[in-house]
């Protein structure tokens, strides 16, 4: 997403996110960019500082091979707005972004405005500006999300909220993705102006995580991303088990 939120960073690191409204499967029509507290938020790659630490992104990245699917579930965490009034965080699955510069990504948002809690979801196919669904995200909805290509540059992103039963698919094209990496990830979004202030999501887990339907414990190439800034650490990533793993927030 682009805010002007820089959606995740790690050198190379783009991701994009797409959705559908309905209780079953729909095209999606083109909806307002994404603007969060009157700032134009967006995914990008992500700029690792090692192999394992990015300035905006957390989760699990698979390189090393061709990636035509990706897909996870999560549950959307609560954020505690007292510490970070006004922050923002993202989850979500996509294609490229890790050693590549484009970004297909579809997720969900939970953001502190003045204090507020804000949710939302969306897709983005970075370098573009990030779509948002006008559909009702709540604290603890559960999300499934997959993003698929057949490689010759047209996407399907599907996001779908079983807690509010509205599912929300997004056709694209984009016939310069390098199809170079998959991700499950949560992000600090950025802006022009850089990466946003992390809100205190707290902890959040991941379930079923696969790349080209193998689950994301069972390849190789899988690195294990943790959030920071300088000496500062945002979020943690945990260990890895078939599909499920967590991250945990630790300072905006």
């Amino acid at each position: 997403m682009r805010l002007s939120f820089g959606r995740r960073a790690v050198l190379g690191v783009v991701v994009a996110t797409a959705a559908v409204c309905a209780v079953a499967f729909a095209s999606a029509t083109p909806a307002a960019t994404r603007m969060h507290h009157g700032v134009r938020v967006t995914s990008r790659p992500i700029h690792k500082l090692t192999n394992s630490t990015s300035s905006n992104w957390a989760g699990y990245a698979v390189t090393g091979s061709r990636y035509t699917s990706v897909s996870a579930s999560w549950t959307q965490p609560a954020v505690n707005c007292s510490i970070t009034p006004t922050g923002w965080s993202s989850f979500w699955v996509g294609l490229d972004g890790d050693t590549t510069s484009t970004v297909e990504q579809t997720g969900s948002e939970a953001d502190c405005s003045s204090g507020k809690a804000v949710y939302s979801a969306w897709y983005e196919m970075y370098p573009k500006f990030p779509t948002n669904y006008s559909n009702p995200v709540k604290a603890n909805d559960h999300f499934t999300a997959s993003v698929t290509t057949d490689g010759r540059g047209n996407f399907t992103l599907t996001l779908s909220d079983t807690s509010q039963g509205w599912t929300r698919t997004a056709k694209a094209k984009l016939r310069s993705a390098k199809l170079g990496s998959a991700e499950v990830i949560a992000e600090a979004p950025s802006s022009s102006s850089g990466v946003l202030p992390l809100a205190d999501f707290g902890s959040v887990a991941f379930s079923n995580a696969t790349a080209n339907g193998t689950l994301f414990g069972s390849l190789s190439g899988r690195d294990a991303i943790n959030m920071a800034s300088g000496s500062t650490t945002k979020a943690t990533t945990s260990s890895i088990t078939g599909g499920n793993f967590s991250v945990t927030w630790q300072h905006s």
